[in-house]
This record gives structure tokens, C-alpha cells and sequence, in this order.
């Protein structure tokens, strides 16, 4: 009888094992074949977009898709009247250029080769029209330089050597805007963004790197320190300035429209570079940005000098955030933005462009969505660094989203109005260079295996080379930047929240706290525990008070 009882309780214990090991090969199979569907639904939207824009625009900019027809957009977005145009000037084939790397993901070596080959044949920038200098270069200059068309070089050389005359300033901050074909016109606006002449660093340096002229990654650089010099000492930026004067115009600032590449371009350079200056910038940069404009899982607008709250808002461009705080190793951060976002989208079917924390409500004139890749972006960062499935559903919410909303017969549109789903006839190039690829490598990061790769702030690849660095990481050597997976632990500049450590009674351990400071000040108000975060000296969770506002209160 004993015998019996030991043999049904083996065999009870082994059905168990079995099935535990069979429920976990189902499981991982089930995610195999999850993944590749939804890869294959994201390959088909790429080319819903790509082929009408190949059939109906090209070689013109970008597609409308609703009428079929085109938008020379390079040259029209800073012409709003349209007085200004070039004659006869049919399109740069912005939409091809911004394609190349996508279409190298996707395996479709043969459509790189034919667009690269008709590029090099066509493409030529000698013409009379006033472009975007920031605009430009991460979409043309990028696009070129990362398909590593490197035996078609003098085609991103050409069009640097042009870019160059717009750094002829007194502070050698470039012009925000610039004719291709004379230079900077007569009596041309002295007004930039910060993002706008402080985030060339990329392609700039990468171009240099490729034809050994140093001209453009020094006049970049410059740029970039004549920046970083004019801060405030709380070492934040404003939004726009002179070039001419160097003095700051709009003093508000925050991680969105005008300043959000800027922070980019620094951590992301450092990668790129190997140079110690643009950590030490970002690292400064990064701990003011949490310390000032962080309030909860979000992130409002401050002003530079006092670092008191100016705009209470969520604008779609902060939602790139989460994904640079992956590359610094802030998973938790990042994941708790991410889900603020998230929840949007769900709220309203897609990402708004701007909503209104302070009142819960949207902007009441930008409503729109122009088929921005930010949240797909991060959703895919944060997918590397955590292996968590959940954010393949955020992926398939998104897809769902795009395909119900935007999917025209002629190819994705934007929407005007989030709250009745209007839709305007446009079709960004950006939806092919990020919004596709980024919801594309979700699934399917395989590309990505044998090579470390740093993106661009439009989505274009370029790798990391030790020949490129003044000096190499080690954990970079090793790890694929762009699939972290678990390894965020490696990084040597880790920070003190992805370990839940209080630097300050942990001062044996040496870990950078790049973002271990204050969700908020004594001076923001709030209404629940939650909005008020962790102060950065005790490590303790600030408390709401009865009047509303954050503190470490006696009785917490």
C-alpha cells in the first residue's frame, strides 16, 4: 500500500513537472507566433505606405494619400504661403530617402539597391529653395548617412558642404533656415530652437567620420557647446534663441518641442563618440531635467532660470523619453511614463498632440496626430530592456489603432481631430522611417544581432564603430545597445532608482544617481501621496498634505 501511495505521488509530481515544461514551450511557441504576425501586419502597412507613395509622389517629398496625389514638403515647410517655392522643382524623394533603412530591416535588400542606385543618379540639391536646416538633416542628411551609401558619399557630402554656410554666425549657432542653392538669404530669421541647432551632432560627426571632413562634426560641436554655455545655473535650456545676439527668447522649457533632441543627441553621441564631454553634459543635464520638470510619471514645462512650472502639459514628442531613459538605465522611470502615455492613447485611440495636465483636457487647437512614432519607440526600448510581453500588447494596440484609424486606400493619413477622427490628407515620412520600423523591430528585432546601433531622433541607424571613438566602452563591445534585454545592470553609469539604492546612505556603493532626486518640490501641489515621489537626500516617499501640498511631513 505504501509502495502505491509513493508511485501515485511520483507520478503525480512528474505530470506536474511535464506539464509545467510543456505549459512553458506553449507559452513561449504561442509568443513565437504572436510575434510573427503582428511583425508580418506591420510589413504590410510599410508597404501600403511605401507603394502609394512610390506610385503616386515620388520623386515628390511626401504622399497625400487621400487624394493620391503629392506635397513637396521639404521646401513648403518653410514657405507656409507658398510665394516662395522653386521653379520647376519636383521633390528631393524625401520619403525614398527616409525609407532606405527600413526597407534594409525588412530584407528587401533588392528596393534598397534600386532606390540607392536611381539616388545617386537623380538626386541633386544645387536648387533654389529655403529648407529647415535641423528638418533636413535628420531627415536627408540622416536618411543618406545611415544606408551607409558610403560609395555614394559625395550625394550627404554635397548637401553638408551647404549646411555649412549657415553656421557663419557671430555665436556659431547655425540659421534655422537656409536656401540650398545661395546660403543664407538676405534678412533670414536670427530665431532657432534649441533641438533645432543643437542636435546635429549625429549626422554631422557621422559624415565627417565617413569622408574624413572635419568641418562638419567641429561646426556641430560648436553649436552644441555655445548651447550648453548659455544655460542657467539650475542647467536648463530655454526653447528658442538668437543666433546673432546668442540670448535666449522663450525661457520656458521642458523635454518636448524645441528642446527634446537636444538631450537626445548628447546621450546618444556620447555612444556614437566615446567622448566623455557629452556624458558629463547629458549626465548634468539629465539630473536638472528630473529635478525641475518631473512631477509624477510626468513631465511639465519650467522656467530656465527660476525652475518654477510655467505649462502643465503632455505633448506626443515627450513620449520619446522613456526610451532614452532605457539607455541610461532608468527601466522603472521609464516604464512609469510609458504607461501615462499608453493610457492616452487608449483614452482617445491615438496620442493627442497636446492635453492639458493641469485642466484633463485637450489643447483646444492641437487635437491632431500626424502618425508620430514616439510611443512606439519607447514601447520597443522598453520591450528590449525587459522582455516583458505586455509591451507587445501595447505594440498590437497601437497596429489596431493605426490600421482602424489612418488606413486609407492610398495610404495612412493623420488625424486632424483625435475626438472625431477627421483625417487630413498627409502621409509623414516619418511613419516610414520610425513609426513602421520601430513597431516592426518589436517583433522582429533580428536585424539587429550582430551589430550595435545607435537611432537617430528620425529613426535612421548608424553604427557603433571603435574606429569612430575616442574611446570605447566595454560594455558596449559587448552588448547590443539596441537590445538590452536584462543587461541594463552592465552599464557603468547605472543609477541609483534601477537599484532602488539612496545614494546617500549607500555611499559604499558606486553608482551614478542620474535620476534619483525629487519627483517634486515642496512647491507643487498636489492631491494624492503618489504625486509627490521621493526625496533625494532620504530616500523617503514624500507625502500630500491636508492643504495640498508635497513635503516629508512628521507623520509620515
Amino acid at each position: 500500500m505504501a509502495r502505491c501511495l509513493y508511485l501515485l505521488w511520483f507520478l503525480f509530481f512528474w505530470f506536474l513537472l511535464c506539464s509545467s515544461t510543456l505549459l512553458k514551450i506553449t507559452a513561449t511557441e504561442d509568443l513565437s507566433i504572436k510575434k510573427g504576425i503582428l511583425k508580418e501586419r506591420v510589413r504590410k502597412m510599410f508597404y501600403h505606405a511605401y507603394d502609394n507613395y512610390m506610385a503616386h509622389a515620388f520623386p515628390h517629398d511626401e504622399l497625400k494619400p487621400i487624394s493620391k496625389t503629392f506635397t513637396d514638403s521639404l521646401s513648403e515647410l518653410g514657405n507656409l504661403k507658398l510665394e516662395h517655392l522653386p521653379g520647376n522643382y519636383k521633390g528631393s524623394a524625401l520619403t525614398l530617402i527616409e525609407s532606405l533603412s527600413s526597407l534594409l530591416i525588412l530584407g528587401n535588400n533588392t528596393e534598397f539597391e534600386r532606390a540607392v542606385l536611381w539616388l545617386s543618379d537623380n538626386l541633386i540639391f544645387d536648387v533654389d529653395a529655403r529648407v529647415n536646416l535641423f528638418e533636413c538633416n535628420i531627415r536627408v542628411l540622416g536618411g543618406l548617412g545611415s544606408a551607409l551609401v558610403i560609395r555614394q558619399s559625395y550625394i550627404a557630402e554635397d548637401l553638408g558642404r551647404r549646411f555649412l554656410l549657415a553656421f557663419d554666425t557671430p555665436s556659431g549657432v547655425p540659421y534655422a533656415w537656409i536656401n540650398l542653392k545661395y546660403g543664407v538669404m538676405e534678412n533670414e530669421t536670427t530665431e532657432t530652437s534649441t533641438s533645432g541647432c543643437g542636435s546635429l551632432i549625429l549626422e554631422m560627426g557621422a559624415l565627417s567620420r565617413l569622408t574624413g571632413d572635419s568641418r562638419y562634426e567641429a561646426s556641430a560641436l560648436r553649436a552644441l557647446r555655445m548651447i550648453w554655455s548659455m544655460r542657467s545655473p539650475l542647467n536648463l535650456m530655454g526653447t528658442t534663441l538668437d543666433v546673432v545676439s546668442g540670448d535666449w527668447i522663450e525661457h520656458s522649457s521642458g523635454i518636448g518641442a524645441g528642446v527634446d533632441s537636444f538631450y537626445e543627441y548628447l546621450l546618444k553621441a556620447y555612444i556614437l563618440f566615446g567622448n566623455e564631454e557629452f556624458w558629463n553634459m547629458f549626465k548634468s543635464a539629465y539630473i536638472a531635467v528630473q529635478k525641475y520638470f518631473r512631477h509624477g510619471p510626468w513631465y511639465h514645462e519650467s522656467d530656465m532660470r527660476t525652475g518654477k512650472a510655467t505649462y502643465w502639459q503632455l505633448t506626443s514628442l515627450q513620449a520619446f523619453w522613456p526610451g532614452l531613459q532605457i539607455l541610461v538605465g532608468d527601466v522603472a522611470a521609464a516604464n512609469s511614463s510609458h504607461r501615462e502615455f499608453f493610457h492616452v492613447w487608449e483614452k482617445y485611440g491615438v496620442l493627442p498632440e497636446r492635453y492639458l495636465l493641469d485642466m484633463g483636457m485637450l489643447h483646444p487647437t492641437e487635437r491632431y496626430y500626424p502618425l508620430r512614432p514616439e510611443l512606439a519607440e519607447s514601447t520597443f526600448y522598453l520591450y528590449q530592456a525587459t522582455k516583458d510581453p505586455w509591451y507587445l500588447d501595447v505594440g498590437e494596440t497601437i497596429i489596431e489603432s493605426l490600421n482602424r484609424y489612418t488606413k486609407v486606400d492610398g495610404g495612412f493619413a493623420s488625424i486632424r481631430d483625435v475626438t472625431t477622427m477627421q483625417l487630413e490628407d498627409h502621409q509623414h515620412s516619418f511613419f516610414l522611417s520610425e513609426t513602421c520600423k520601430y513597431l516592426y523591430l518589436l517583433f522582429d528585432d533580428s536585424f539587429l544581432a550582430n551589430q550595435n546601433y545607435i537611432f537617430t531622433t528620425e529613426g535612421h541607424l548608424l553604427p557603433v564603430r571603435s574606429r569612430w571613438h575616442a574611446r570605447l566602452p566595454e560594455t558596449y563591445v559587448s552588448t547590443n545597445l539596441t537590445s538590452l534585454k536584462n543587461k541594463h545592470q552592465q552599464y557603468h553609469q547605472e543609477s541609483a532608482m534601477t537599484q532602488q539604492i539612496c545614494p546617500a546612505t549607500n555611499l559604499a556603493q558606486k553608482l551614478e544617481s542620474v535620476c534619483h532626486v525629487p519627483d517634486a518640490r515642496i512647491d507643487h501641489r498636489c492631491k494624492v501621496n503618489y504625486d509627490c515621489g521621493i526625496d533625494s537626500i532620504t530616500c523617503r516617499d514624500r507625502s500630500c498634505s491636508l492643504a495640498g501640498y508635497c513635503g516629508l511631513w512628521s507623520h509620515h
